[in-house]
């Protein structure tokens, strides 16, 4: 149902979105093996790639002024990338899909559950394929044994928060798109930038100073500031700093595509 509640009002953050999520759950249940595959190929071949080929040839990076193997350095980025692509993709295209071309949150509505229900459930499940990936991911590293560390399990909540708030970015996108190719430019202005600007793939040291400090607040970049530190077995540096950077973007982005997305169903 849709409610007489103010575009920003404050969300109703009911139990509604349970039924919600359960029916995505049974849904995706007939295609979750392929589904799933597909999701760990890409970022598996990343690191295969370039952990073990340009690792080969790179040998060690200098992380906190000592020096640790690129694979482990790799590993510690392409996992929060992971997690940004994962949750991204669901949040934008299947939620648009059943938003707007199969308008399955339209049938939805017509039972007691309201808009902020479907996008509460929409947020949760697309941040529940994100960890489901992760996951997986971080299963084939603890199996081809790039890490050990019990910080991991850690680690492992921060990339759970990432989710969310990567997500919510892209549900303020879905809820101004009127087709597919709208996207692009979530990953043009948003995506790709953070993937190079973020200390995936090599220190962030090596940018030059101004595309340095910017990347400071990128919400990928304090995931892996966080995440890649554990995978060598330590605590992150200013740690508090990082999960506020993330916490801060969740609660924007979230109050931000909620209020969107209420605008878009009222016109």
């Amino acid at each position: 149902m849709r409610g007489a509640r103010g575009v920003w009002s404050p969300p109703d953050l009911s139990l509604g979105w349970w039924p919600v999520f359960l029916r995505n759950l049974l849904v995706w249940r007939r295609l979750a093996i392929p589904q799933l595959l597909a999701n760990i190929a890409e970022p598996l071949m990343w690191l295969l790639a370039f952990g073990y080929g340009m690792g080969a040839l790179v040998g060690q990076v200098r992380f906190e002024g000592q020096p640790v193997p690129y694979l482990v350095f790799l590993a510690g980025g392409s996992i929060c990338m992971s997690a940004m692509n994962a949750a991204s993709f669901e949040a934008l295209y299947s939620a648009f899909s059943r938003m707007h071309v199969q308008r399955t949150w339209d049938g939805i509505m017509n039972a007691p559950v309201s808009l902020d229900s479907v996008f509460v459930a929409e947020v949760m499940w697309a941040s529940y394929k994100a960890a489901f990936t992760v996951t997986a991911i971080l299963l084939v590293m603890l199996a081809l044994g790039i890490s050990h560390s019990p910080k991991l399990a850690v680690a492992w909540l921060v990339l759970l928060l990432a989710s969310v708030a990567f997500s919510c970015i892209a549900l303020v996108f879905n809820a101004l798109a009127r087709n597919y190719d709208f996207f692009a430019y979530y990953f043009t202005l948003l995506l790709t930038p953070m993937m190079f600007l973020s200390g995936v793939f090599f220190p962030r040291e090596q940018l030059p100073a101004p595309l340095r400090i910017a990347s400071d607040w990128l919400p990928l970049t304090s995931a892996v500031e966080l995440v890649r530190p554990m995978f060598l077995d330590q605590w992150p540096q200013a740690p508090l700093r990082h999960l506020l950077v993330l916490l801060v973007t969740l609660g924007a982005a979230f109050w931000l595509a909620l209020g969107l997305t209420r605008r878009r169903f009222r016109s």
